[in-house]
């Protein structure tokens, strides 16, 4: 008995760590999109890693980011990464302008009052947010984040099922 309670303390502890360390969950993002159709998290999860970028028209460093961001959306869109743009107290004109301006394809909507910023805890722009395919959220980045430092953040998580050993198989 005393063991059997010692064993059940143990795995508490051992749970309620790893509990502790896990990355937290993403919260959902429902998004009328700009180009008409709806963005939803959800249907990515165990599918996609999500990128996702809170952006406007008059943020300098938005637009001096932009066609990075794009290229980042162009090279990882095959190795399942999706990029959303969420446009921050923009109107769908200056957001389209914006995004036309930089050649951006990815898909973008709007947040005029925060309320999906305030979420994800964005303070400004551009503030970036990386949910792994699990569904958590495993970046945060507040200011600059350039193409650079978001590749370096993504490879890792495209790479990731390949580098994993299949699971034994039970005979």
């Amino acid at each position: 008995m005393a063991v059997r309670r010692l064993l059940l303390a143990l795995l508490a502890v051992v749970l309620g760590t790893a509990a502790a360390v896990a990355a937290p969950a993403a919260p959902a993002l429902t998004l009328k999109l700009l180009g008409g159709g709806a963005f939803d998290s959800r249907a990515l999860i165990g599918k996609k890693v999500l990128v996702v970028r809170f952006q406007a028209s008059w943020c300098k460093v938005c637009a001096e980011e932009a066609r990075g961001i794009e290229r980042v959306y162009q090279k990882y869109k095959a190795s399942g990464v999706e990029v959303v743009g969420i446009q921050v107290e923009d109107t769908a004109a200056d957001a389209q302008r914006f995004l036309k301006a930089h050649g951006a394809t990815y898909p973008a909507g709007l947040d005029p009052h925060l309320t999906i910023a305030r979420r994800f805890g964005a303070k400004g722009t551009p503030y970036t947010v990386i949910v792994s395919k699990r569904g958590e959220v495993v970046t945060r980045s507040a200011g600059r984040f350039d193409e650079a430092h978001l590749a370096r953040a993504l490879d890792p998580l495209v790479t990731e099922r390949a580098k994993r050993p299949p699971p034994a198989r039970l005979q």
